[in-house]
């Protein structure tokens, strides 16, 4: 039996509700990076890292390959990134009473 509509878009959304994947995706969006500079950009631990990366390849959102010594991931496809563009555009709308973030919003880039 296959699932709901509803309940596959649900299901996308909770892989969406972590901090570090969220990052991920967004630092994924100028083109694929090694594991490294993901640690590097993200304060977390290598295990934690590991395990969001995997949460985000199961649910198809990232693709992940090696070059030589290198594991690099990528955004699966554009949509992801037009989904986080997305985000940005309901947050903006709907923060208008918290300055502070909607001032952070917009100064860290359109495309973000």
């Amino acid at each position: 039996m296959s699932v709901p509509l509803y309940q596959a878009k649900a299901e996308l959304f909770r892989t969406l509700g972590h901090p570090v994947r969220i990052r991920v995706l967004e630092l994924l969006q100028d083109g694929p990076k090694p594991v490294r500079d993901l640690l590097a950009a993200i304060d977390v631990e290598a295990s934690n890292l590991s395990q969001q990366l995997a949460v985000l390849r199961r649910a198809g959102m990232v693709t992940s390959s090696r070059d030589g010594a290198l594991v690099m991931y990528a955004l699966s496809t554009p949509d992801v990134a037009d989904l986080l563009a997305a985000g940005r555009r309901i947050l903006g709308a709907v923060l208008t009473d918290r300055d502070a973030l909607l001032d952070e919003l917009r100064s860290s880039g359109a495309d973000r």
